[in-house]
């Protein structure tokens, strides 16, 4: 139960501010992880929220020298190091 709480509170990408930066943890959705994984969202790799649309859907990312598009629900699924 505990687990599942830190799970819950652990900041995703979706949670970063413009320009802010986080070291990937662990991909929680394994029907997308493999997608993410291919993209270069690799655990230990650092991503960086590059910008938001402007109604906030979809975001940008930096990861591995590449801008990435993704929706907010693919995003939630990348957890950062805490």
């Amino acid at each position: 139960m505990k687990q599942r709480q830190v799970q819950k509170d652990q900041k995703s990408v979706r949670d970063l501010k413009i320009g802010e930066k986080g070291i990937i943890c662990c991909l929680t959705d394994p029907d997308m992880s493999l997608k993410l994984l291919e993209m270069g969202c690799i655990p230990g790799e650092e991503v960086k929220l590059n910008s938001r649309a402007p109604l906030g859907d979809p975001i940008t990312i930096i990861v591995n020298d590449y801008t990435l598009s993704l929706r907010l629900d693919e995003a939630a699924t990348i957890k950062l190091k805490a």
